[in-house]
């Protein structure tokens, strides 16, 4: 509990959790990461919770993150305790009995000098929501944040951009996303990676061409072929990136922004292509390095870069590239049910400043397209601000750009605007015409 509480205090110090559960022990970081994940997805009605039975916000921020983690535990174990079924088909949701939480909460507050002035608080706090959960929970639902578990601003943004399907959408991310393979073509097939799985006791099926979602989620070491390079995981959503950016053999390709990797090995998959892999970042382009070792597509056509995708006097030899995957910099809104913490990370003003970058980024990355050349832009955001408003901008800008069949604004758990359970996208295709 102590360790989940440090990741907390760490998303809510403006810290990815990513970054913070490397830090957690690796004894103890599949736990801690469950019940981190948990309650993320329940924080803002924790956090409600917390204001109501303690109005002033402790100055001790570990303590403050110990008492949301309790609460939100107590409060799933409120709920299994009236309704055994409440959860059963959530997996992902850690449950504890009652009096488990509340002694476990008490006896880490006890066990580090600098909580335990506030054992008394913790007991306190956590006794009185045992008694008074209903009235508590009557006093703080109402709320956009605990009823949504998501900052207000986000709501509002959903509720202007989506008034018939934004319930669906922040009630999408508060469950966790399927575990989607993507089976590299050039080691295995869909049908073998299948067979395998179901003698290894691991049902699964296919949301459609070159990919296998299992059926439970389950640890990748756990699942065959990795060590092989038969597949990797990727969203079936993330997937349409390389099925739908038209690559032949011979084809110069650029993939900016391309860190960790998944869509440019998807197209080293499909083609054997020139391809040029960009990043900002050098540390995630080592990444992508590793991912195409251990899939066997390293090659002397293959070639890592490190540059600013929006200034191509850094790294463009004035060769126009034949294909372009333009996967920019977002607020990442749609893959919040994989990644929690980006809701409380993210402040409202961001969505403003991503779209700026990437019309710097589309603008420099277009005048090196060759005539006749293809250009995918491609965000895994849900904000108009970085999908249908960037398209329309972008083509006021280029008048010449021709916008192509593609699929725009993909919406998890919306009807008629999902994918196969996939997570939110958007893409956009165009060519440059001769």
């Amino acid at each position: 509990m102590l360790l989940s509480a440090r990741n907390i205090e760490g998303v809510l110090a403006g810290k990815s959790l990513t970054e913070s559960l490397a830090a957690t022990p690796a004894s103890a970081r599949g736990a801690v990461q469950s019940i981190s994940f948990h309650v993320l997805r329940r924080l803002g009605h924790a956090r409600q919770i917390r204001i109501t039975l303690v109005p002033r916000q402790p100055s001790n921020t570990w303590l403050d993150a110990l008492l949301m983690v309790s609460l939100a535990l107590l409060d799933t174990a409120m709920r299994v305790q009236e309704d055994a079924t409440a959860f059963e088909e959530r997996p992902d949701v850690p449950v504890y009995a009652v009096h488990t939480v509340v002694d476990q909460a008490v006896r880490a507050a006890d066990s580090q000098a600098a909580l335990r002035l506030s054992k008394g608080l913790v007991n306190g706090v956590l006794r009185r929501f045992t008694r008074e959960r209903k009235m508590i929970l009557s006093q703080v639902e109402s709320r956009p944040e605990a009823r949504w578990n998501h900052p207000g601003w986000w709501v509002k943004e959903l509720r202007r951009a989506y008034p018939r399907d934004w319930e669906a959408l922040l009630q999408a991310a508060n469950r966790p996303g399927p575990l989607t393979l993507r089976v590299n073509q050039r080691r295995c097939s869909v049908e073998r990676l299948q067979a395998v799985l179901t003698e290894a006791g691991i049902a699964s099926s296919s949301p459609g061409a070159g990919a296998v979602t299992l059926d439970k989620a389950m640890p990748v070491q756990a699942i065959p072929g990795f060590d092989l390079g038969w597949w990797s995981v990727q969203d079936w959503s993330a997937q349409q990136a390389g099925l739908l950016l038209p690559v032949q053999d011979g084809m110069r390709v650029l993939d900016a922004c391309a860190a960790p990797g998944g869509k440019t090995a998807h197209l080293l998959e499909q083609a054997d292509v020139s391809l040029l892999a960009l990043d900002s970042d050098g540390e995630r382009l080592e990444r992508v390095g590793h991912n195409l070792r251990r899939l066997g597509l390293a090659s002397d056509k293959v070639q890592l870069k490190r540059g600013d995708a929006a200034r191509t006097a850094q790294w463009w030899d004035g060769q126009p590239f034949d294909a372009i995957l333009a996967d920019v910099p977002c607020t990442a809104s749609g893959i919040v049910r994989r990644h929690p913490d980006i809701r409380w990370l993210r402040r409202e003003s961001d969505i403003a400043d991503t779209a700026r970058l990437q019309s710097s980024i589309l603008d420099a990355l277009w005048s090196t397209l060759r005539p006749g050349g293809h250009f995918l832009y491609s965000t895994c955001s849900i904000f108009p601000a970085e999908g249908e408003q960037q398209v329309e901008a972008f083509l006021a800008r280029h008048p010449g750009a021709q916008l192509l069949d593609s699929p725009g604004q993909i919406l998890p758990g919306v009807a008629g605007r999902s994918l196969a359970d996939g997570d939110g996208f958007f893409y956009a295709l165009f060519t440059r015409p001769v």
